[in-house]
């Protein structure tokens, strides 16, 4: 089987809360977007994965592919194994959900190879025990997602917008933001106007509401986050936002014809760049 597992970006990030244990309690609108990692699963008595492409990652058990396939083999009581390939295109640490997409296509797909009929609530709550961002990347499409990632509220959209995504500096650590946050050191984005605009179509309704909380930590670690954004919206750019905890950012363009001149002019300065748009699926196998 051969399938592709798409990236993710956030329309919008909120924190609305901290748990006792820690976690945080999140309000955020994610949409899959047409950058892809390529996974090749065959069938094979144990369980093993092989990486390639870049930027390179672990090939052994910590990789959430493979533990995506293990979790599902325990739950299911497969007696068979896999053998999986991820050919990586998402950059690692970029806040594009490169890992759950993974994951969420090893779950996907093997829960077909396999035949073992797990609905998809249950491959989300499966999912969920892997991290956060894996049951979003399972159900694709516009969703508004809030607690600590188990609430799922499939949304309408008008429009596919077109995309240029730039990771301007090294990876950040998902946990070390989310440490460095305080609930009183930044605003807030308006989640419902943002979704309002999706729904309705209106670009410059979308730039004026969408936001991210954590972006501030990360251009305090990385402060060429900030120097990125600026760059897209001096190239076109309608508005230019972090995705995820970073450290990579994305401009929205109102065109194809917009986006493409400013990808010409950008990826000159920029090694990780790349020309994309949103859409729905979060995976789609290409051959079973």
């Amino acid at each position: 089987m051969f399938l592709e597992a798409y990236a993710k970006i956030n329309w919008s990030l909120d924190i609305t809360g901290v748990r006792e244990d820690g976690y945080h309690y999140m309000d955020m609108l994610m949409q899959p977007v047409s950058l892809a990692d390529e996974i090749t699963l065959e069938p094979a008595s144990s369980l093993s994965i092989s990486t390639g492409g870049w930027p390179p990652s672990r090939a052994d058990e910590s990789n959430l592919a493979y533990r995506a396939a293990l979790a599902l083999k325990n739950a299911s009581g497969y007696p068979g194994g896999v053998s999986i390939h991820v050919q990586k295109r998402i950059p690692i640490g970029a806040g594009m959900g490169g890992g759950s997409a993974d994951a969420a296509g090893v779950l996907y797909g093997l829960n077909r190879l396999w035949n073992t009929g797990l609905t998809n609530e249950e491959l989300e709550n499966l999912g969920l025990t892997l991290g956060a961002d894996v049951p979003f990347c399972l159900r694709g499409g516009l969703t508004r997602t809030t607690g600590i990632g188990e609430s799922l509220q499939s949304c309408d959209y008008q429009y596919n917008y077109w995309l240029i995504v730039i990771q301007p500096c090294p990876g950040l650590s998902t946990a070390r933001v989310f440490s460095l946050w305080k609930q009183d050191s930044c605003g807030h984005p308006d989640t419902d106007k943002a979704l309002h605009a999706l729904e309705t179509g209106s670009l410059d309704l979308l730039c004026s509401s969408i936001g991210n909380v954590l972006q501030p930590v990360s251009e305090t670690l990385r402060p060429e986050i900030a120097k990125c954004c600026s760059d897209l919206k001096t190239e076109g750019a309608q508005t230019a936002l972090m995705t995820g905890s970073g450290s990579a950012v994305f401009g929205v363009f109102r065109s194809a014809r917009d986006a493409r001149k400013a990808f010409e002019k950008l990826s000159s300065r920029y090694k990780t760049v790349f020309l994309c748009h949103t859409q729905h699926d979060s995976i789609r196998i290409l051959e079973e």
